[in-house]
């Protein structure tokens, strides 16, 4: 059951057996994805989470942890320390506990929409791509070559097969092994146990999702009706009611390089509209901010206002009669308002570091009209260059010493509260 608030202001802003003779050019591997998953946690003589750097010191995370308190409720509550947005042993809790189990949001079905089409990714040091074989059936790997580690493939396109820059080592789409080369002599190797190490994968609506978690054996495809209760929970049937589909055409994309932490920039999105009369004037006059609402549900909550008039003298508005804005935990925003649809996926790349991936799309009755467009990118950037100067100097004033814990408005930073409390939870398991 949703929790459902009004405020007065509104929001903007994932068998050893040897080969008796190897060749240099071997055939088609017949392993599939499962068994090379199984050989390679078999083989491998590491913990099978190894993305942890800090477990070295697990007291001094654990300390930082506890230093926030959910049981209190927001009227009294204290917002996390600073230290959570400022230290490099907790943001590798936060990689290990948060972003390698579950699924995280990716990249889109529109990116590997035809046979042979790919992209890859990075989150935390989890190099992947998604693939699509020729068969049409959807593939996620460690995008990294069994042979010595380098990457396989970079960016977007399309590939019949994914060879290594380094030595040739060739992957099928499927990732088998296809060819290891110049290995004649090589002992206690047999090339059906060297395909790429698959991770889960799923779609829903327009989104592609992976699930890191080694714990999870990627057999198939994720059952999208299991993978929909896991990542959306109840508030599914509202965001698919609130025209969050396929049926959009895409448009483009923008990525920002921002010098915070990125809970800051979710904090931001997530406090209930509070600075948008303050920081985003032009925003603001588009939107009925006394008309905001906000809905909580198990890992998602939604913010909704109704739009305003802009008093342009002419025809153009981008934020339509209603504006929502989904936060899906713990880093993904839809935000859907008139006829767009926006996507922010805020990835760390470090302590104080963040990138931010925009997508955009349009109602396709509008895709040819370049002016529009134009238009309606050009007030986006500059909300998005408003927000970045505020992250940023958030992030500064968090590194400060005259800065410990701050406080919660209570009426509009509900969003933001569900959002601490539920790291609080992932990162205490």
């Amino acid at each position: 059951m949703a929790i459902i608030l009004n405020n007065p202001v509104s929001l903007r802003s994932r068998s050893s057996a040897s080969s008796s003779s190897p060749s240099s050019s071997s055939s088609r591997s017949i392993l599939n994805s499962r068994d090379s998953h199984t050989f390679f946690h078999r083989r491998c003589r590491f913990p099978r989470r190894t993305t942890l750097n800090s477990f070295s010191a697990p007291g001094e995370a654990a300390t930082l942890l506890h230093q926030f308190n959910p049981r209190i409720p927001i009227e009294q509550a204290l917002t996390p320390p600073s230290s959570w947005y400022t230290d490099p042993a907790f943001l590798a809790l936060e990689l290990d506990r948060v972003f390698y189990r579950g699924w995280q949001a990716v990249g889109y079905t529109e990116q590997v929409k035809d046979p042979r089409d790919f992209f890859t990714g990075r989150l935390g040091n989890v190099e992947f791509v998604v693939c699509r074989d020729n068969s049409g059936k959807l593939h996620a790997f460690h995008n990294v070559c069994r042979h010595h580690a380098s990457l396989l493939a970079y960016g977007s396109g399309q590939k019949s097969c994914f060879v290594c820059p380094y030595h040739a080592w060739t992957y099928g789409l499927d990732g088998a092994l296809l060819k290891a080369t110049r290995i004649t002599g090589i002992k206690d190797f047999s090339i059906t146990e060297f395909g790429l190490i698959p991770l889960c994968i799923a779609t829903w609506g327009p989104f592609v999702l992976l699930n890191i978690d080694n714990e999870t054996s990627p057999q198939h495809e994720a059952d999208n009706k299991t993978v929909e209760n896991e990542w959306l929970g109840s508030s599914s049937d509202i965001l698919s009611n609130g025209g969050i589909n396929s049926s959009l055409s895409y448009v483009c994309r923008r990525e920002y390089t921002i010098e915070c932490n990125w809970k800051v920039f979710c904090d931001n999105y997530l406090d209930g509209g509070y600075h948008v009369p303050y920081a985003h004037r032009g925003l603001a006059s588009g939107l009925e901010l006394e008309s905001y609402s906000t809905m909580m549900f198990e890992r998602v909550s939604i913010q909704s206002c109704e739009g305003g008039t802009k008093g342009n003298e002419d025809d153009f508005d981008r934020l339509g009669s209603k504006a929502l804005y989904a936060f899906i935990y713990p880093n993904f925003m839809i935000n859907r308002y008139g006829p767009w649809m926006d996507t922010n996926l805020v990835l760390p790349l470090g302590a104080r570091k963040c990138k931010v991936i925009f997508d955009y799309s349009l109602d396709a009755s509008l895709k040819d009209d370049k002016a529009f467009i134009e238009r309606s990118l050009e007030d986006s950037e500059r909300v998005q260059m408003e927000d970045i100067m505020l992250c940023e100097g958030v992030q500064r004033g968090l590194e400060s010493p005259a800065y410990c814990c701050g406080r919660y408005a209570p009426t509009v930073e509900m969003a933001m509260h569900h959002f601490h409390c539920l790291l609080h939870q992932d990162l205490s398991q």
